[in-house]
This record gives structure tokens, sequence and C-alpha cells, in this order.
């Protein structure tokens, strides 16, 4: 079996969204002072590789520590939506066929190849409007939709459609991930589990393929 992570480093300095505040790791002891390391770190529930609850953008949305930890895990497939010039529409998801036999879609878009670059937060591929209608309201619903890119909504998205679509149906939404295209075939097992915060609109997330 073959471990993949796909999830995108906690760093002083790292890229977060425009808005968020960016991460603060602070040194509460040293080796030299107290005999041991430990740091204070201060971040958003959005940096870096996370997942967003139901509460993130629903006022009686389920928080992240409501859904049991088997949400968390899965069969997962990859849809290489690189070739798209544009929104990832519900004709690109023809490859999934009629039914969706898995418990979460990952859609790989390349855009993580931008990861720490002025540009990963402007121009990403989003799903349009009837591609993420057809997955919210599918008949063998989904656990979560993943995609390596900052956000299923656009940077100048007011009203996070896709956000609230996808979260009404209970489907968490895993944002920033990395090396999908190292999944073999497209399919593994998918396990993202998220910090156990109580009340989490959101959590970062170590995020791993077996395959």
């Amino acid at each position: 079996m073959t471990i993949i992570d796909l999830t995108q480093p906690l760093l002083p300095g790292m890229p977060v969204y425009p808005g968020d505040p960016p991460p603060v790791f602070t040194t509460v002891a040293t080796l030299a002072s107290h005999g041991y390391r430990a740091r204070q770190i201060t971040m958003s529930t959005h940096t870096g590789t996370h997942i967003d609850a139901p509460a993130h953008c629903l006022a009686d949305g389920k928080t992240l520590d409501q859904f049991p930890a088997s949400h968390f895990s899965g069969p997962a497939q990859v849809l290489d939506c690189r070739a798209i010039g544009g929104d990832i529409t519900l004709a690109h998801l023809a490859p999934l066929g009629v039914l969706l036999e898995t418990d979460f879609l990952l859609i790989r878009t390349g855009w993580d190849q931008r990861w720490g670059s002025a540009g990963y937060f402007t121009g990403f591929p989003v799903l349009s409007a009837d591609a993420v209608a057809w997955l919210a309201s599918h008949s063998q619903p989904i656990k979560g939709i993943g995609i390596d890119a900052p956000s299923v909504d656009g940077p100048e998205s007011s009203d996070l459609a896709n956000h609230r679509m996808l979260l009404a149906h209970g489907i968490v939404i895993i944002e920033n991930l990395a090396h999908l295209d190292a999944i073999p075939e497209g399919r593994c097992q998918l396990h993202c589990l998220p910090l156990l915060l109580t009340g989490s609109d959101a959590a970062p997330a170590r995020v791993i393929a077996c395959c």
C-alpha cells in the first residue's frame, strides 16, 4: 500500500486566503532555557489544507465536531480537470457516470503547482452552479468534495453559493489539497481527519490517500 500526503504544510509565512490573518508561530520554550521545545500557533480555522463544515456558511449548520469520525474516511475518486480552461461544468462531470460510487470526489485542477505564488488566489477554476447542484442533489450522496485550489467559490463571489449548496446537503469541503496527481488511476481510500475543535466552522486537517 502506498500512502500519499495531500496536505499543504503549516509554516510561518505560508499563503492564506486574502483577508484571513496569517498564522503566527511564537516560541514558548527552548531546549537551552527550559530543557524542552514548545511553540504557540495562532491561526484561522481556514489555514492551509482545511475542511469547511456547514456552520461556516449556514446559521443552523453542523460544526465539524458534530460529525462522526467515520464521516472523514472512505473511498475517493479523482476527477482530472487540468485541461479545462474555465469553470468545471456539469458536462465535465460526465466521466463520473450516472452514479457516484464513492464517498469523496477530489477535483484535480493542477492549481496546487501555484502554491506560494502571487497568482494562487486569483483566477482559479471552480465548479459551476449546475455541477454543484447535480453533486448536492445526487441520489447517492457523498461525504465530501476536495479541490487542489483555494476555494470552491471564485474570489469575486459575495454569497459563496457553491459553499452554501454543498454544505446545506451535509457535504464537507476540503480546500488547498496537494499532489492529487500522485494518486494512481484516480482512486484511493481517503482519510481527512480535521482537528477536533468544539463548535468548529472549519479546521486544518492532515489529508492522506491510501492506494
